[in-house]
């Protein structure tokens, strides 16, 4: 009993300390974005908050001028959700289709193109960058949301993941549904998609934060700034730190790394029961 007790203790410090470990940066980074920047060039990073909330966080969201260029924090936000929403609807999307496909329609070249298709993890972005480029450039979808969203929706990733778990679906559902009279339409969205709800939220959860966090391709895929993601904003004003011989903006870059961490993050507490309950749960 008490070594019970004690391994119990143990693990709980453990995990105390983690969380302390993986949220101290984010404080400190909040904490500091409350100050002026020139507290901050005298003092350092600050443990405690300051009394500038409003002003920086203001200042930051609605005032072009403070991320140096002509969108706001908050256009910034709102392209970077397009992003991510169109990112992870896309992907689940056609990730459920391709499995469907692949488990019920059952034709003779299903196992190989399975493969093709997941043979395609070894190719990330950063390897078929140029031609993927080539393609937008060409079908003159550069500068707009759809050429920030089309070219990534294909996922080997979920196309797994859904195959395994529709082939963990009893046959019996498919027979008495041919039974009723369902084609295969009405089955895959009267029977398979309400069953598929948990494993939705868990590819949507990791294709979401995927998206949010794309750096690489927004960046090539836009030259309007108008259309610039919440991560190339931080890149943007961390770069012109130094720049003009006056004291660093550093409240106003911690205040936009702290804006970019707070959808995802709020994703994430949301949906957490769903998306643990999708990935452990394998009997359906």
């Amino acid at each position: 009993m008490y070594q019970s007790k004690w391994r119990v203790l143990s693990n709980h410090i453990i995990l105390i300390l983690g969380a302390i470990f993986m949220i101290a940066p984010v404080w400190v980074a909040f904490a500091s974005s409350t100050h002026t920047r020139e507290y901050l060039f005298q003092h350092g990073l600050q443990w405690l908050p300051g009394g500038y909330f409003f002003e920086t966080y203001s200042a930051i969201l609605f005032d072009p001028a403070a991320t140096k260029g002509r969108v706001t924090a908050l256009q910034m936000l709102f392209n970077s959700m397009v992003l991510g929403l169109g990112f992870a609807i896309g992907k689940v999307i056609i990730s459920m289709m391709a499995a469907y496909a692949i488990v019920y329609f059952r034709f003779r070249l299903a196992v190989p193109l399975f493969w093709i298709i997941f043979s395609t993890l070894l190719l990330p972005l950063e390897v078929r960058i140029i031609p993927s480029y080539e393609v937008v450039s060409s079908l003159g979808m550069l500068n707009t949301y759809t050429g920030l969203i089309l070219p990534l929706i294909a996922s080997a990733t979920g196309t797994f993941f859904f195959r395994q778990f529709y082939r963990s679906v009893p046959d019996e559902l498919l027979e008495a549904a041919r039974l009723d009279g369902a084609g295969p339409w009405r089955f895959f969205v009267d029977i398979l998609v309400p069953l598929s709800i948990t494993m939705i939220a868990a590819i949507f959860i990791i294709m979401f934060v995927v998206g949010w966090n794309q750096y690489l391709w927004p960046l090539l895929m836009t030259t309007d700034d108008k259309l610039y993601t919440i991560v190339i904003g931080i890149k943007q004003v961390y770069q012109s730190l130094y720049e003009g011989g006056q004291i660093p903006q550093f409240p106003k870059a911690f205040a936009l790394t702290i804006l970019a961490t707070i959808p995802p993050v709020l994703v994430v507490v949301i949906f957490q029961r769903m998306f643990i309950k999708g990935l452990v749960e394998t009997e359906k």
